[in-house]
């Protein structure tokens, strides 16, 4: 299982508005944002230039990028929308040539074209897939800042409007990556979601997230209900369910592997055991030794399998 293209783009657009980044632009193939000051800290590595904001109290400037979560999708939208754009503009030169003319520059000079505009800044863009280094440093950044995401589903106009608050069904949500690895290796995403009003536990977590809108703040007329499961335990059950799911793995693989580790380290056997038998120098024959216990140690570190889990990112959703 890996992440697709909505999934990454649910997950970045979720990581920017909690760290309360300025979103100017978002389709379902892109997004442009300002980044705000902890989330330019936390993904551009400008260290020195926020020492220097820090120090001297100069005004902060944070930096601008476009991530683009389907490259044709966006390719095409931008080739559509130049398009438009030269059209509109060959429009605009021929109408104000057709005024020029009847004016007093127009007869002696001609038609002027208007100066270029000049954005605010450079915006950069860069590619976000699964397995990207952005987003690796997004996933990063997200369990290194300590804390959970809090979001909350947005109410519609007729809650709002309501005679009486409506109250949320808070969930833990948990993305959890596991990998299989021997000298191959797989990877493995798995969004659950645990209510924390009666434990019930959903898998594929983000289609349900998906579905909704989601923001930092909480919206009017809505009450945040305290949980009833502390999460430490919603968490052991998460991490119960992963175990049970592991459980019903094929291991084959993992089979297979150790065969291969043992073919391998027959080979390395005998070619040390013939080398050992020929050193007659106890120095030399020292060395060769280490070299022996040195080579059996990296064939078993790159062959042995091995399963790893560890949390991706997770937050607190308050969900209707």
């Amino acid at each position: 299982m890996t992440m697709s293209k909505e999934e990454v783009h649910s997950y970045v657009i979720t990581y920017l508005e909690a760290m309360e980044c300025q979103i100017l632009e978002k389709s379902p193939a892109h997004v442009t944002v300002k980044l705000s000051i902890e989330a330019d800290k936390a993904l551009t590595n400008r260290p020195y230039y926020w020492g220097f904001v820090d120090r001297t109290g100069a005004p902060a400037e944070t930096m601008s990028f476009t991530f683009i979560f389907d490259a044709e999708a966006h390719h095409q939208a931008e080739e559509s929308a130049k398009k438009k754009a030269e059209a509109e503009t060959a429009k605009a030169s021929e109408n104000a040539a057709n005024e020029g003319k009847d004016s007093i520059l127009g007869r002696y000079f001609g038609h002027t074209p208007s100066l270029p505009q000049i954005g605010p800044g450079r915006v950069l863009r860069e590619n976000i897939v699964y397995g990207s280094s952005r987003l690796k440093q997004i996933f990063s950044a997200s369990r290194e800042g300590g804390a959970y995401v809090n979001l909350f589903e947005q109410s519609s106009k007729r809650q709002i409007s309501a005679s009486t608050p409506k109250s949320y069904e808070p969930w833990l949500g948990v993305c959890f990556k596991i990998e299989f690895s021997c000298d191959m290796r797989k990877e493995e995403l798995h969004f659950l979601g645990v209510s924390l009003l009666t434990g019930r536990i959903v898998e594929n977590f983000g289609q349900v997230l998906n579905k909704k809108e989601l923001s930092p703040r909480l919206p009017e007329n809505m009450h945040a209900q305290a949980a009833k499961i502390p999460l430490t335990t919603a968490g052991e059950m998460l991490e119960q369910h992963i175990y049970a799911r592991l459980k019903l793995v094929d291991y084959s693989w993992a089979d297979a592997a150790k065969q291969r580790l043992e073919e391998e380290l027959a080979v390395v056997d005998i070619y040390y055991e013939d080398l050992l038998k020929e050193e007659q120098e106890e120095e030399k024959k020292q060395a060769v030794q280490d070299q022996y216990n040195t080579r059996r140690s990296e064939m078993i570190w790159q062959y042995e399998p091995k399963i790893n889990v560890n949390t991706i990112s997770c937050g607190i959703f308050h969900l209707k």
